[in-house]
């Protein structure tokens, strides 16, 4: 042997020794070359010493596999021409034979895609750093990209070692956190019996691609650093499914893990504890072996894959973290209790151009697109918007944000389709440190991994605060913005234990949980089993309405008996007049229960509070928050100063002239002489709208708004009804205003008066049309009803448009009054054009006025 490896050195080969090498697995290889070797050797020498039976065996060796192929290929085409002789004897349709070929050709492609990229992923977790940097830009660290990021190739030397011993602790996470949860996600979809049978992990290890330490704006008594996480191992775990056994194999998973080390102590080792957890959802992929393989399809093994990630999001990605604590002095509740730094307050307003995926036979189609807003673990849907590739939302929703750096908000637009298998739409993403460092974001996003479409997002940051004084401003702010869905405190939970729980039946322990509830959102700790002391050191976190009205409901429930042992109601306002709005491991009497029954919990209160810079421009306008629709300029005085971004679009002003238009306005709305204040309450679907205290505009006529080509195209006439106008076709009694905060224009037809009528035996059925202009689209058509035989109708009807205040500054709206009388279509009576950039309308005051009714002529 040692003179072949020399012979191998002299031919120029560079001998395995030059390696450097200290797995198993290459000792492994080595031992098993140098067998083959033996063996080659003595098969070479069996070979010279009978070259003639060699030549027997081979020559009969090549019969036989003659044969056998011939006769497998006889039978393949046998079974091929059977089939088709007993679909076509059947009768059955050529589908039958098409289907599954498509099937199985679409399967192939999609599982050869997905094992090539299974088979790079997992050639870069076993790549050494050299080799990594060489590789694909894709495959790259994280300490190539960003200079704080740091190697740490001696930390993947150390898991590497120690990662055998990791097969434990993991299968007890399995077993105990992860399966009962799959069990239950699973028996929604009627799969029950879903069992682990054996869990190994494999030999290799986790791969850290850099690793970032935090020295800014972090406590003394804590250590933060976030790891760019890459596993693609051998793992080997198989399960039972509903009698079927299966396996899961070439698992991977690829994300940012955040360790925080806290609190720091004077003993060994130093850390108290660590709180481990995914700042966003990691990429998940795997691959399905057994019988289940059947599932690994397009659409089927999505089923799987989905609950998968919802358990890995329950117990590792934000705002879940998973606790170890290190030393047995360092209390629970310094790990385990929520600690949220704000709450993200998320306007998913509308979207436009987006991708036609329903497309008819005619060649034209739409979309039907709804959105799936993810903030870590949290995830929110709109409403699906049928029939349009401009849909609009003005969706609310609200998150918890535990880091500000590096958390992101991910919006995901989908086509909405009957088989279940919605096609993609397209995805955007925010950095949530973005919105945090400017208050608020009011912008439009362009899709990712679509043709066209944008999306847009207004974001506002609330940091928390323990001053009750704040509540006052929060609350203004919510019953601004008419969204009864919104928050204005954030109120924290951490159960700790209960003691002396009642017995569910006599001389038997209860199996103890918790159920606790604020407003609709409803929460439960895990099950401890046969106790009357359970120790759950849980925490939850629920958003609260309003504290003064909120109680938090609590309910002990036993799990064998389904028996309430106990319930608690604390009303919130009581936190209010505590110390910091907290409690901290108080004990507190159960109600329905024994006398020495009791539960130690810990709560935390905290008022939603905007960014300074918001806050200071509220309390300079405070004087104006009874004026207007919904008072929104008190809140949004600098965000309709500033230029509200738009999609880019052939008429679109730039952010210089958005500014100017803005600016005129307020200098405007302070000259505008006193006119009548007249109170009106409007119902605004979804949502209900209070008393609007609206100016109703009746101020002599100023200098008219004119066309390019000098025409007047908005006539405000005085409040009288004794004419029928300038043009002689009557007048209409409108109310329009703009609502910076929502981003929406109210229009209210009330009535029209003096209609000419020039026939007695025909009198009008008149109704009102609106367009928004430019486009004159159907998704900006609002109609009021038919008023039957009246010159003088009363509409009183309310229409809404969301639009932006970018958009609105080249906005018109038209409004044409027809009759239902007429042998041709429907009669224009008479129409009129409202320039909404007009300093009057484009305000939150808003102008109620009546105007004359035009000829159609006039706007052709």
């Amino acid at each position: 042997m040692s003179d072949t490896t020399s012979g191998i050195s002299d031919t120029g080969e560079i001998p395995s020794s030059s390696f450097p090498s200290s797995s198993e697995d290459d000792k492994l290889l080595g031992e098993t070359g140098a067998a083959n070797d033996v063996v080659d050797e003595m098969t070479g020498a069996s070979k010279e010493q009978n070259p003639e039976k060699e030549e027997n065996a081979q020559l009969q060796g090549t019969t036989g596999d003659n044969v056998g192929s011939l006769l497998y290929s006889f039978a393949k085409k046998v079974v091929t021409v059977g089939i088709i002789y007993f679909v076509g004897y059947m009768g059955w349709s050529v589908a039958w034979l098409i289907t599954p070929v498509l099937l199985s050709v679409a399967r192939e492609q999609w599982r050869n895609k997905n094992e090539t990229r299974r088979n790079v992923a997992k050639a870069s977790a076993l790549a050494s750093d050299k080799e990594v940097i060489l590789a694909r830009l894709g495959d790259l660290p994280a300490w190539v990209f960003f200079p704080d990021v740091e190697r740490c190739e001696w930390l993947n030397r150390i898991l590497k070692q120690v990662w055998p011993n990791a097969n434990f602790f993991a299968k007890n996470l399995i077993k105990e956190s992860i399966e009962p949860n799959i069990q239950q996600a699973l028996a929604g979809y009627k799969l029950n019996g879903f069992k682990f049978d054996r869990m190994i992990l494999g030999t290799i290890p986790p791969r850290i691609g850099g690793v970032k330490v935090y020295e800014k704006n972090v406590s003394r008594n804590e250590i933060i650093m976030d790891l760019d996480l890459f596993y693609a191992g051998d793992c080997d775990i198989n399960f039972s499914l509903s009698g079927l056994r299966g396996g899961i194999k070439d698992f991977q998973i690829h994300g940012t893990v955040r360790v925080i080390m806290k609190p720091l102590i004077s003993q060994m080792p130093l850390v108290g504890g660590l709180q481990i957890f995914f700042l966003n959802n990691p990429n998940i992929d795997f691959n399905l072996v057994g019988v289940v393989d059947l599932l690994d399809m397009p659409g089927l093994s999505d089923i799987l894959r989905k609950i998968i990630v919802e358990q890995v999001a329950a117990i590792m990605v934000l705002p879940n973290k998973l606790p170890i604590i290190l030393n047995d002095g360092v209390p629970a509740l310094s790990l385990k209790m929520p600690e949220p730094e704000g709450v993200l307050r998320i306007h998913v307003v509308e979207a436009k151009d987006l991708m036609k995926k329903d497309i008819s036979v005619l060649g034209k189609g739409k979309s039907d697109p709804y959105a799936i807003v993810s903030v870590g673990a949290q995830q929110f849907r709109t409403q699906t918007i049928d029939n349009t590739v401009n849909p609009k939302w003005d969706y609310w929703c609200e998150a918890f944000i535990h880091a500000e750096s590096g958390q992101q908000l991910q919006i995901v637009l989908n086509d909405k389709d009957a088989g279940g298998d919605d096609e993609l739409l397209g995805r955007a993403t925010v950095e949530i440190s973005s919105v945090t460092k400017n208050g608020e974001i009011d912008t439009w996003l362009t899709l990712e991994q679509a043709k066209h479409g944008l999306v847009h997002l207004r974001l506002t940051w609330f940091r928390l605060s323990a001053d009750k004084n704040d509540l006052k401003a929060a609350l203004e702010e919510t019953q601004l913005l008419r969204v009864t869905s919104m928050s204005t405190a954030l109120l924290t939970v951490f159960i700790d234990s209960a003691k002396n729980l009642p017995q569910a039946r006599q001389q038997s322990q209860p199996d103890p949980y918790l159920v606790l509830s604020v407003g609709k959102k409803t929460e439960q700790t895990s099950v401890q089993m046969r106790t009357d002391a359970p120790v759950w050191e849980q925490g939850f976190t629920f958003l609260v309405g309003n504290p003064d009205n909120d109680t938090l409901q609590l309910k002990v429930v036993d799990q064998k008996t389904g028996n309430t042992l106990g319930s608690l109601v604390y009303i919130l306002s009581a936190l209010m007049e505590k110390k910091n709005l907290e409690l901290m491991s108080q004990p507190f009497q159960l109600q329905k229960s024994g006398p020495e029954t009791k539960i130690i919990m810990s709560l935390s209160l905290r008022v939603l509070k905007r960014s300074r810079d918001s806050v200071d421009d509220a309390t300079s306008d405070k004087t104006s928050t009874s004026e207007g629709y919904g008072g929104d300029s008190t809140l949004s005085r600098s965000s309709s100063i500033r230029a509200a971004p738009s999609p880019p679009a052939a008429d679109s002003t730039t952010s210089e002239q958005v500014v100017a238009s803005s600016i005129k306005r307020q200098e405007s709305r302070k000259s505008t002489t006193s006119g009548i204040t007249d109170q009106m309450t409007i119902q605004e679907e979804p949502f209900v709208v209070s008393t609007l205290n609206t100016v109703m505009m009746a101020t002599p006529p100023r200098s008219p708004n004119l066309s390019e080509n000098g025409s007047e195209l908005l006539r405000r006439s005085p409040s009288t009804t004794s004419s029928a106008g300038s043009a002689g076709l009557g007048r209409i009694q409108l109310t329009i205003a703009f609502s910076v905060q929502r981003q929406r224009l109210l229009v209210i037809v009330h009535k029209i008066s003096n209609i000419p009528q020039k026939d007695p035996s025909n009198i009008p059925d008149p109704y009102v049309k609106l367009y928004l202009l430019p486009g004159r689209s159907k998704e900006s058509k609002r109609k009021t009803n038919v008023v039957k035989d009246n010159c003088d109708p009363v509409f009183d009807a309310t229409f809404e448009y969301i639009i932006s205040n970018a958009e609105l500054v080249n906005s018109e709206l038209e409004v044409t009054v027809c009759t239902q009388k007429g042998f041709f279509g429907s009669p224009v009576i008479g129409m009129q054009k409202l320039i909404l950039s007009d300093p009057d309308i484009a305000t939150a005051q808003g102008v109620k006025a009546w105007y004359d009714l035009l000829p159609e002529s006039k706007f052709e």
